[in-house]
């Protein structure tokens, strides 16, 4: 593991900009995304590593706000690496980085190992540069993001296996009737603009339905909120 110059950098304006750190095995891909990630004015690079050993340590020193993890990794997978980061309480007090994870291999079953870990994203290495930008910039909102290439249809086969299977009364009782029709608008994969349009209110009305669904849901984003309306057949009604 090494820092992005070979020592985490505090500039002072660090805390405006996003803090990534990179993991994968690959050089060549890991120095590409580094590239791509120096490069915008609206990130820092704060981290690079090899392994998922390396993401584990980047994820506690660094305190990356987003991490973009490869998958096939030596010393600790990336599925391994994310379910770890996110059960570890950092230091600070503050909230775990977001992960986005990313693979060569568009397999079912590593969406859902992907979903089950913790993930934020899930995205397919031959993306386009403006594409993995999007896409951390996406998570970083505390949306969720699946690759395109990759069938929304996918999280509804895998989500009851995410956990064992709930009384859909205990824990979605306390969502409003509006809620529960913004969570399976949700589970369609819509955006905030196209709840907001469906519903007829505006993108700051559902942005805020979305916010108190995961508050209530006590999931921290968007993707985990999907797996939990498949699960529990909500997304289904």
């Amino acid at each position: 593991m090494n820092a992005a110059d070979g020592a985490t950098p505090t500039p002072p304006d660090a805390g405006s900009r996003l803090r990534i750190a990179l993991v994968d095995d690959q050089t060549l891909v890991r120095d590409g995304f580094a590239r791509v990630v120096r490069a915008q004015t609206d990130m820092e690079l704060v981290g690079l590593g090899a392994n998922g050993r390396d993401a584990v340590d980047l994820a506690r020193d660094a305190t990356p706000d987003v991490m973009v993890v490869d998958i096939r990794m030596p010393v600790l997978d990336g599925i391994a690496a994310t379910r770890e980061i996110l059960a570890a309480p950092r230091d600070d007090g503050a909230a775990p980085p977001r992960i986005l994870v990313v693979t060569t291999f568009n397999l079912d079953e590593y969406v859902f190992d992907a979903l089950r870990a913790g993930a934020s994203g899930f995205l397919l290495k031959d993306a386009s540069p403006p594409q993995l930008l999007d896409a951390v910039r996406t998570i970083a909102r505390g949306e969720a993001l699946v690759d395109p290439a990759v069938t929304r249809t996918l999280i509804g086969s895998f989500a009851g296996r995410i956990r064992p299977p709930v009384t859909v009364a205990d824990e979605s009782g306390q969502l409003t009737p509006r809620e529960l029709e913004v969570l399976r608008l949700l589970a369609r994969g819509m955006s905030n603009v196209e709840i907001a349009e469906a519903m007829f209110v505006t993108r700051e009305t559902a942005k805020t339905y979305v916010s108190r669904i995961l508050l209530k849901l006590g999931v921290r984003d968007r993707v985990q909120a999907v797996v939990y309306a498949y699960r529990t057949g909500i997304a289904d009604d």
